[in-house]
């Protein structure tokens, strides 16, 4: 069952677009970086677990993934659905479903995307039994892709947006510095919804706690995201990246990042 409120937040219908309005983001061509770096080589079985619109199961597909998206949202399922309509010679498979209790078979695929779920899952038991699920869903040797919010990510936005925020946004960027449990009581539609913010090692350690083996911990998008013009700036783009790709792993910075990927892997039987 879907918290309400997230539910209200992405009926709204902005996902199918929020990573590719006005040309493609810094999280979008960092994630599609990384993902070429870590899964391995198409054609192989994709679970995308909380897929949403389908993006990411769109672009896999054209490159010759066996991709099954799964997400809790009936109107990102029409809308993937949809997605792979548009490409017939590259469809996916597109059904409703939970991360914490997934269809699929035990060892059945060969990577599981986690790219959203995980941070709508307030409770660290909820997270934990997600993560299980993925584990529990992989070959032997499989890989398991995990994306966090950073727990810095309100406040470093807030700093670049360059204003003072009113007292009620000082105390949700309180809360989420000091707990990580993000809310937004008063509804406000340029505050994301209800959602869990991690540290890296908070990630890192509960994919261990689902028995992978982590192999890194990145950040994502890196620091250049929230300096000056930013990813808005053409002129920029080069530098960002390059900042990003340089300190990905260094962990004095890598909560600077909007999001955090953890990468697990299930050990192979031998």
């Amino acid at each position: 069952m879907i918290d309400p409120e997230i539910a209200r937040y992405y009926d709204r219908g902005d996902e199918r677009n929020r990573l590719t309005a006005g040309g493609d983001s810094l999280e979008l061509v960092r994630t599609k970086e990384l993902l070429e770096r870590f899964l391995p080589a198409p054609p192989v079985d994709v679970l995308d677990v909380g897929g949403g619109a389908g993006v990411y199961a769109a672009w896999l597909a054209r490159m010759g993934y066996r991709v099954h998206l799964v997400d809790p949202m009936p109107l990102h399922v029409e809308q993937a659905r949809a997605a792979a309509a548009a490409q017939p010679a590259h469809p996916f498979a597109v059904t409703l479903g939970d991360a914490r209790r997934l269809a699929a078979d035990p060892a059945s695929v060969d990577a599981v995307l986690l790219l959203g779920p995980l941070y709508h899952l307030t409770e660290r038991a909820d997270r934990i039994t997600a993560l299980r699920e993925a584990y529990r869903v992989l070959r032997p040797g499989g890989v398991a892709l995990t994306v966090g919010i950073s727990r810095m990510a309100s406040l470093l936005d807030v700093l670049r947006q360059g204003f003072l925020p009113r007292p009620e946004v000082l105390a949700i960027i309180e809360q989420d510095v000091r707990s990580g449990q993000h809310r937004n009581p008063e509804r406000d539609a340029g505050w994301f919804t209800t959602a869990y913010f991690q540290t890296p090692d908070e990630l890192g350690g509960e994919v261990s706690a689902a028995s992978f083996a982590v192999e890194p911990v990145i950040g994502i998008e890196g620091p250049g995201g929230y300096v000056g013009t930013g990813w808005g700036d053409p002129a920029q783009r080069d530098g960002i990246l390059h900042a990003a790709r340089t300190v990905e792993r260094e962990s004095s910075i890598i909560g600077l990042s909007a999001h955090l990927l953890a990468v697990g892997r299930k050990p192979d039987v031998t």
